[in-house]
């Protein structure tokens, strides 16, 4: 991992060198109010997916749209890196650095900022997913940086659950864009879900993976499971989505970006194929004629800490640093609520049971690097 990181960090040097070049293709958006005087001017960096995505960006872009309805002096610029590429990320926030008073960083593809961040102390950051690295490729601490990660495992640990218990076909799959930690953490929580549901409610599901999708992560180790390769390829999507309903699997626990949008077509075009969503209620896309294909959906509240943290830039409150955020802060979860999932009483009864004691820390689910895995994690 730290061979990973020191390659963000030299380009997020680089990039610093041509601070201030601006982005010609981005568009001021004051969240439908107008704005006066001289209000907080906000940019949010998101990958090709954009920022309407329906899922991860989108949620982080929700979150500045909320703080901006109750400061309508503020804008929100959307900037969208084109390519998704590691290097290109980082320049895009060196790019727009000298326009903004704050830039919400949207991935663990821009750890690499904290360099950036260091030589701009004037402007605060948000960084979702990922926590800045110093020169060495250490782990750093940064004043004006909010970093937030998230245990997504015990989100994707609700998934598994329902998945093993909704089951008809007793095969079950996450699909997930790339292999960084976050992506990691929801496939290695939903197998660690599957695997607690069937030793302990009776359920016999089957976790499907299809070794030429396999993940390779930060640290170059084969992480197994089913990955897209990038976060806005639909067509790769679909084709993912369609060889594991081949497989017999009919629920999918998706988690990948806009490419997700392909493995939702290829469940709608299937029959009696459910998907569970990820990061945000993805609920309304599911629909399908006078059916829905979303089963329940494993939640990240990554819009409700970003608007917690503008208000605090705003109230003059704001302090930097790396915040690991889970279930204790109410920041994971599934969709439980009547109307926007398909799930049996008894399902959401067990799924609440396994998840109080994710709460309490009796089950720790497997994650990418907290040293467990999805067969052998604390309370199975």
């Amino acid at each position: 991992m730290k061979k990973f990181i020191v390659a963000i960090v030299s380009v997020a040097m680089a990039a610093a060198m041509f601070v201030g070049c601006g982005n010609k293709n981005s568009t001021p958006d004051n969240g439908g109010n107008s704005t006066s005087g001289e209000g907080m001017k906000i940019a949010i960096v998101s990958s090709p997916s954009g920022v309407d995505d329906g899922s991860f960006n989108e949620n982080n872009y929700d979150g500045i749209r909320s703080f901006i309805k109750t400061h309508p002096e503020a804008t929100v610029t959307p900037v969208k890196e084109e390519t998704g590429d590691v290097a290109a990320a980082v320049q895009a926030v060196a790019d727009i650095v000298a326009d903004y008073d704050v830039i919400v960083a949207c991935g663990f593809q821009f750890a690499g900022i904290g360099s950036i961040a260091q030589e701009n102390p004037d402007v605060n950051f948000i960084l979702v997913d990922a926590n800045p690295v110093d020169a060495e490729g250490n782990e750093i601490e940064v004043e004006n940086i909010y970093a937030m990660t998230f245990k997504e495992q015990e989100s994707g640990f609700c998934a598994g659950i329902a998945a093993a218990m909704e089951t008809k076909t007793g095969k079950v799959a996450v699909v997930n864009g790339i292999a960084f930690p976050s992506n990691v953490n929801y496939q290695y929580g939903f197998e660690s879900g599957v695997n607690y549901a069937n030793k302990n409610f009776g359920t016999s599901a089957e976790i499907v993976e299809l070794s030429s999708y396999a993940g390779t992560d930060v640290t170059g180790a084969n992480v197994g499971g089913n990955y897209v390769g990038n976060f806005s390829d639909e067509a790769t999507g679909k084709k993912v989505g369609e060889a594991l309903i081949n497989e017999g699997v009919d629920i999918m626990f998706v988690a990948a970006g806009g490419s997700g949008n392909g493995v939702f077509t290829a469940a709608k075009e299937a029959k009696d194929v459910f998907v569970i969503g990820c990061d945000v209620d993805q609920y309304n896309d599911g629909v399908n004629g006078d059916k829905n294909i979303i089963l329940t959906s494993g939640l990240k509240i990554m819009d409700m800490n970003v608007e917690r943290q503008l208000n605090a830039i705003n109230d003059g409150s704001f302090k930097g640093g790396n915040y690991l955020l889970g279930a204790d802060t109410e920041s994971t979860g599934y969709v439980s609520e009547e109307g926007r999932c398909q799930l049996s009483a008894e399902t959401i009864e067990k799924i609440n049971e396994g998840f109080d004691k994710v709460k309490s820390g009796e089950v720790v689910p497997a994650a990418n690097f907290n040293g467990l895995t999805p067969d052998a994690f604390t309370g199975l």
